[in-house]
C-alpha cells in the first residue's frame, strides 16, 4: 500500500511536527536532555531507514538524487546526534573516569 501526501498535508505535518517538538524540548528538564537526545537518536535512525526505502523506489535522475541528499543529511542527523550525545555524556564522568581509572 503505497500513501501519498498531498504538499498541504506534508506542510501541514511538517508545521505540527517542528511545533510539537519545540513544545516538547522546552518543557523538558535540563537534567533529562541527554536521554532526550538519545531517544532522538533513535528516531533519526527511523529516517535514515526512512530516506533508504525512499531512494530505493526512486524512479528518475531527480527523485534519486532527492533521495540520495535525504540518506546523506539523515545519515549525518545520525551520526551527529549520537557524537554529541557521547560528548555530552562525558559531562556527567568524574576526571577519574575520564583518565580510565573507573573505581
Amino acid at each position: 500500500m503505497i500513501l501519498e501526501i498531498s504538499g498541504f498535508i506534508a506542510l501541514y505535518l511538517f508545521v505540527l511536527s517542528a511545533s510539537t517538538g519545540y513544545e516538547i524540548i522546552a518543557r523538558v528538564p535540563v537534567i533529562l536532555h541527554t536521554p532526550l537526545m538519545s531517544g532522538s537518536n533513535f528516531i533519526h535512525g527511523i529516517v535514515l531507514v526512512g530516506a533508504m526505502s525512499a531512494l530505493s523506489n526512486a524512479q528518475g535522475t531527480m527523485e534519486q538524487t532527492i533521495g540520495f541528499i535525504a540518506v546523506f543529511l539523515a545519515c549525518g542527523n545520525a551520526v551527529g546526534g549520537y557524537v554529541t550525545t557521547d560528548r555530552m555524556l562525558e559531562f556527567f564522568k568524574t576526571t577519574k573516569m575520564r583518565k580510565g581509572h573507573d573505581t
